[in-house]
């Protein structure tokens, strides 16, 4: 029998898209929809869709690291320090340079040197800095910070200021009370009053004396996520944990390997006190502090509820150079036995012992470590001899973990054989599109698929609706293939949307220094993570466009049937749908993704002009029709008890 929608919408979700009821009784052209409930196929992978960062587009300093402070360790070019300017104010004389024979540790053994030749109450003189872009700040919100100072001839009050940018009026303020002498760590706290919430803000520390001061890791926190000690930012945050990911690939891709030998990840100097952090220099052309270090990227999977998925130097960098498997590679294997150990051994163990004296006692979950980074890229072919080095040493003393390659190696016994290979496509919209039938008839012999990069590559800085299409169309083939593709994760995750923030063209979630917003792919990647069964019933279809897109999933302790519809085309697609076995009423809701072209997407100043709308309904028996509009993402949710 067929039923009809009765779709009751969601007055508080806001969408421009067509009505979005199901109908409506059969259509001649129908497509025919088939599904067993009751005949799973193969299970779902519990950890399908997780997340994946790296150091570009500012995704950490000046993004997801809540650091308000750009350059709070004083880099310098040719043209002087980066990000700073002396504040004169009045007549106030003052002249700034970098210092390299002194700093507060022999990470930071250098600092800026801030010389006051003139200055009075009315006439101070000091350094000011931009913040990321800006520095974001809202009304009746405490931000908190610190700074290491030494002073020569100088004592008394240091006055902080967060100051408008177009108004020139203060926004908070406060004093420090310097003491003179060596080097100390000095921390402060600026509240602001009833102000506009604005990112077109600065801060300033000044003195009212001549003297000389130096200065080094300068820093300013706003509220954190879950209030975590040189945490992250909540609103990033927050969108992160609504595409409920099961786990975090860290520490990045390009990120891990560095431009050369001597930028790669080395853990060891992103852990302990920041002061003892030398930072290193990113692939995407900018400085890390090394603020957000190994620790904090587990502290994140922790308050995220998710796992790491470890990924470990394995000495090969990106303009080509690349360590010779052997002696020279045992530092860098150790060096992973020693992450390794870090992030799951027990207070016993050496590396274990250092994280507790980095505050987390606890070990970390984890499940998977991945050798290395888009090794296909060594074109001297060295990977095949540099992956059974570290695949001997991990399963031997890790046997409880899986190995993940980053391309086919060839294994001469068991120690060496991945359990998974990691697999990237970056594609245009089309592309994306013809692309979904790349695993239905992969062997199921062999190791496991981790999608662990891709995205379609339309749209900047964010997506547009074309390449959320594709995406959700590819989506709906990982889903349909998830006995062999066990984890996947959209790339690059995040852009700060200020012209000068920015690496890479399409990403999935914009800010910047005040706001955030999620692209089209973004809303569609929240979907199709949230309605996610563990079990992929037998199903067919017939007579649809060769736009069309589908999955299904049952999740079996709910007795909820998940169904996928993507029409990536600008005709509308009836369908019959026939669930086998299905009698009664039954509750179903809908969610739908429209966007009026390939074109349509949303901007930091208009976020919401593709956004999910709601609906739900009922169905009757195990036959019903349903029309899916042009260019629109669906997701149905058939309760079957």
């Amino acid at each position: 029998m067929t039923s009809k929608w009765l779709g009751v919408m969601c007055a508080s979700v806001m969408m421009a898209s067509p009505a979005a009821g199901f109908a409506q009784e059969s259509h001649p052209d129908a497509a025919k929809l088939t599904i067993d409930v009751k005949d799973i196929v193969h299970p779902v992978s519990p950890m399908l869709y997780g997340l994946m960062t790296e150091e570009i587009n500012h995704s950490y300093e000046g993004g997801l690291y809540a650091e308000l402070i750009s350059n709070r360790t004083f880099r310098g070019d040719w043209a002087g320090l980066q990000r700073w300017e002396i504040a004169r104010h009045g007549n106030a004389e003052a002249t700034l340079s970098i210092d390299k024979t002194t700093g507060p540790s022999a990470a930071l053994n250098y600092s800026a040197k801030l010389v006051v030749a003139s200055a009075t109450e009315s006439n101070v003189a000091g350094l000011g800095n931009p913040g990321w872009w800006g520095i974001g700040l809202k009304a009746h919100t405490e931000y908190k910070g610190s700074f290491y100072a030494k002073s020569e001839s100088l004592s008394g009050p240091l006055t902080v200021k967060l100051i408008g940018n177009k108004s020139g009026l203060t926004m908070a303020e406060t004093k420090v009370d310097l003491k003179g002498g060596d080097w100390k760590q000095y921390t402060y706290t600026l509240k602001t009053g009833s102000i506009a919430a604005s990112a077109e803000n600065h801060i300033e520390f000044t003195v009212s004396q001549p003297g000389t001061l130096w200065l080094q890791s300068v820093s300013l926190m706003p509220p954190t996520y879950a209030n975590r000690e040189n945490g992250n930012r909540i609103d990033l945050m927050e969108k992160m944990a609504a595409m409920k990911p099961t786990f975090i690939r860290l520490p990045g891709g390009n990120y891990l390997e560095g431009d050369k030998l001597q930028d790669w990840y080395d853990f060891k100097e992103t852990i302990g006190p920041l002061v003892d952090r030398p930072g290193h220099q990113a692939p995407w052309s900018y400085w890390s502090t090394d603020g957000f270090g190994l620790l904090e990227f587990l502290e994140w999977c922790e308050d995220l509820k998710v796992e790491p998925v470890l990924a470990v130097y394995a000495g090969y960098s990106l303009k080509g150079e690349h360590v010779k498997a052997g002696k020279d590679l045992e530092p860098y294997v150790q060096a992973a036995l020693d992450e390794v150990e870090y992030v799951t051994g027990d207070v016993s163990t050496k590396w274990g012992a250092e994280r507790a004296k980095d505050g987390h006692p606890k070990p970390f979950p984890l499940h998977y470590i991945e050798v290395g980074n888009e090794d296909w890229l060594d074109h001297s072919g060295s990977y095949k001899e540099r992956w059974p080095q570290f695949a001997r040493a991990l399963h031997t003393k890790y046997p409880q973990y899986k190995l993940i390659a980053t391309e086919p190696v060839k294994a001469t016994d068991k120690l060496e054989e991945p359990e998974v290979v990691d697999d990237h496509y970056y594609k245009h919209t089309a592309d994306m599109l013809d692309f979904t039938k790349h695993y239905d008839d992969a062997p199921r012999t062999g190791p496991k698929i981790f999608v662990g990069e891709w995205a379609t590559l339309a749209g900047s800085p964010t997506p547009n609706f074309g390449a959320a299409l594709a995406d959700s169309a590819w989506m709906t083939s990982m889903e349909r293939n998830s006995d062999l593709i066990i984890m996947s994760a959209y790339a690059p995750l995040l852009v700060n949307v200020n012209p000068q923030g920015s690496q890479w063209g399409t990403n999935l979630i914009g800010f910047d220094a005040q706001t955030s917003f999620g692209s089209p792919s973004y809303y569609a990647q929240v979907m199709f993570a949230e309605h996610l069964g563990d079990g992929v019933p037998k199903s067919t279809i017939t007579e649809a466009g060769p736009r069309f897109y589908y999955s299904a999933t049952v999740d079996s302790k709910t007795s909820t049937l998940h169904l996928k519809f993507v029409n990536a085309s600008d005709k509308e697609q009836p369908l019959e749908v026939e669930l086998t076995g299905l009698t009664g009423l039954h509750v179903a809701k809908l969610t739908s993704l429209h966007g009026a072209s390939y074109e349509a997407t949303n901007t930091i100043t208009e976020p919401s002009i593709v956004r999910p709308l709601l609906s739900s309904s009922q169905v009757q028996g195990s036959s019903w029709s349903h029309t899916v509009p042009a260019l629109t993402i669906q997701t149905v949710d058939v309760v079957l008890k």
